[in-house]
């Protein structure tokens, strides 16, 4: 452990010595050539990484250091200006970064979507097609019955009973693939109506305590509820527990959803580095979250339970 933070602070002095003679060497004429090098720290700072406050205090510092130094061949507002020509240089890579991470999250905002399309075509192809073949099934069994001995009528009627169960069974799916609910009332009554299933067939008491009230974007909406849904998954699979709590408030404009249960807990920095199911699952919760300006964070240890806790900024648009 000791060895591993003299290892990060050898580098980030290796990095300070070479920015600071970077800087130099531009500021005494080294031109476009010492710029390519200034890129090339920009890009360093961000693998190691380096966040941009950090690299704008550092260059802060050395930038002093010049002046106490007198390094410098013109005036000091010339040296203002060499080191903002500098500073620019070195942290155009944050920019294109952050660029390439908009367009990022607006590719996986768009799957987002279209994969909640797709699941709203399933849920129908399940609720609607699937049903009417049901019918045709119980109306083809009800005209053979009539021309069957009293007997083999009975074994009808169980062959109907099955039927019955499929058909509940597929209602089921077909609402938790994509509740119409969500659609038409919103995300809160959404995730009562899960949690009601899920209660139900786990045996898993779960607590609602939501203050919050009026519609979000659709896909807000949908993101949540898809977020609460595999919380709620892990929790019954994974984590064995005897009750589930979900909050949900509003506060400064932030929306918080807080997701919690005493079952076993786990180690939450591995799982999420793990390539396991669970660890794609809080990687995909993140994920979803992130497309609509969100956060996830994750508290959890052996034996202590799990929190999930969602905050999402409320854009003028949001609360309808």
């Amino acid at each position: 452990m000791k060895s591993d933070t003299g290892q990060k602070k050898r580098e980030q002095m290796e990095f300070q010595d070479e920015y600071a003679e970077t800087l130099r060497d531009y500021a005494m004429g080294g031109g476009e050539a010492v710029l390519g090098r200034a890129y090339e720290l920009g890009r360093r700072a961000i693998a190691e990484p380096k966040s941009l406050l950090e690299l704008v205090s550092l260059h802060h510092k050395v930038l002093k250091e010049l002046f106490q130094n007198s390094v410098d061949r013109g005036s000091p507002g010339q040296l203002v200006q060499i080191s903002c020509d500098f500073l620019s240089e070195c942290v155009s890579p944050y920019e294109m970064a952050q660029r390439g991470f908009q367009d990022a999250v607006k590719a996986l905002r768009q799957l987002n979507e279209t994969l909640e399309e797709e699941i709203k075509r399933i849920a129908y192809s399940v609720h609607d097609e699937a049903g009417q073949l049901l019918v045709a099934v119980h109306l083809a069994l009800a005209n053979l019955a009539l021309e069957l001995p009293p007997g083999r009528k009975e074994q009808v009627r169980e062959i109907e009973g099955l039927l019955n169960e499929v058909e509940k069974h597929l209602r089921r799916y077909s609402h938790e693939l994509r509740p119409t609910i969500l659609d038409d009332l919103g995300w809160i009554p959404a995730i009562r109506f899960l949690a009601e299933g899920i209660s139900k067939r786990a045996n898993l008491p779960i607590h609602i305590e939501a203050k919050f009230s009026g519609r979000l974007p659709g896909t807000v909406e949908t993101t949540l509820y898809r977020v609460v849904q595999e919380a709620l998954t892990n929790a019954v699979k994974h984590a064995k527990a005897k009750n589930v709590w979900i909050r949900a408030w509003l506060k400064d404009r932030v929306l918080h959803c807080a997701i919690r249960d005493d079952g076993a807990g786990f180690d939450a920095q591995a799982a999420q580095a793990a390539t396991g199911r669970k660890g794609l699952g809080l990687i995909a919760m993140r994920e979803r979250l992130s497309a609509i300006g969100g956060t996830l964070w994750i508290e959890s240890s052996q034996r202590s339970g799990t929190e999930l806790s969602i905050r999402l900024p409320m854009e003028d648009d949001h609360v309808n």
